[in-house]
């Protein structure tokens, strides 16, 4: 269903519970809470399930709108999920009975009674944005988590992602008058100790492939707890390696316990598919942001990734 018939659906029913997906990031967070205040506007009784591993940096959001023990819903909603392999352990009783799904990842798998998607969005941000307008519900309560949903997920502007119609949603909401200016700083200009020791720790152990074009960087267990780092500080770490001056394509490899590994790939989509790349490992994505998990050892998570970005490249298109 389109935005228009996706507000038309949520103005029919009532008692919701939101859903975010696991290892949440601004955009599913900011979604879920800017779509939990627009419903509760509309005299709705709506939740977000409470989230698992959410960062100090973004629970905020959530506060005063997670659902109560024992709550009961009739009307279940996705933000940001494209997959039901993306839920959190508290979700899984949830996903045969979503009826909703509203996402912008192309690999989004359907699982939902119905779906909102728009594939072509730089952020779901940008369709809640779409279904509260048309809902009629819009203020800086519900703005100011959609404006982080939208501006975490392009990077504040800066990601191949953002479109015209990023920064016309953008501008809406900050027409709003949310603080925009302290929002961005939290997010963007804002890093703690650990996180500078961490940077300098992976660029100390990244390692560069066709020509300096490709830097993949291991974060291993031992690398964190030198920096005195935890998962609070990694945040949008990514995206850090793509700031080196002529690295066109990245990917980060997190160590964690029990011998898995977390890849994020970002590139320069039109010249790697990063959900390609991704899927060659059972993981997916967007075409300039994707990731995926590998068992093994950092060392063997990057030949594996560095195998599909050998592989991706060769091909003749990118389409």
């Amino acid at each position: 269903m389109d935005y228009r018939e996706a507000a038309a659906f949520l103005k029919a029913h009532d008692n919701y519970l939101i859903l975010t997906h696991k290892r949440p990031d601004g955009d599913t967070i900011g979604c879920a809470a800017g779509l939990c205040r627009a419903l509760r506007a509309l005299g709705k009784t709506a939740c977000v399930l409470p989230s698992l591993d959410a960062t100090t940096l973004l629970a905020g959001y959530l506060d005063g709108l997670t659902a109560p023990e024992g709550y009961e819903p009739d009307t279940v909603v996705s933000t940001d999920v494209a997959t039901v392999n993306l839920l959190p352990d508290n979700a899984k009783p949830y996903q045969a009975r979503i009826d909703l799904a509203i996402d912008h990842h192309p690999s989004q798998e359907f699982f939902a009674r119905e779906t909102c998607l728009e594939a072509d969005k730089a952020a779901c941000g940008e369709i809640i944005w779409k279904i509260c307008t048309e809902l009629g519900t819009m203020d800086a309560d519900v703005a100011a988590p959609l404006y982080v949903a939208v501006a975490t997920d392009c990077g504040c502007f800066v990601y191949s992602n953002t479109t015209p119609h990023t920064h016309k949603v953008a501008a809406a909401l900050m027409e709003q008058g949310i603080p925009f200016q302290a929002l961005n700083k939290r997010h963007f200009r804002t890093k703690s100790m650990r996180r500078m020791k961490l940077e300098s720790l992976i660029l100390q152990n990244m390692h560069l492939y066709h020509g300096g074009t490709v830097a993949v960087a291991p974060i291993s267990l031992e690398m964190m707890a030198q920096a005195g780092a935890t998962s609070e500080d990694t945040d949008d770490l990514a995206a850090f390696l793509g700031q080196i001056e002529g690295v066109l394509h990245t990917a980060t490899i997190r160590e964690h316990e029990g011998g898995e590994c977390r890849i994020s790939v970002r590139t320069a989509a039109d010249k790697l598919n990063a959900t390609r790349v991704c899927a060659r490992l059972g993981g997916g994505g967007h075409r300039a942001a994707s990731g995926c998990t590998v068992q093994g050892t950092g060392r063997e998570a990057e030949k594996a990734i560095l195998a599909a970005i050998d592989d991706q490249l060769a091909q003749p298109t990118q389409d």
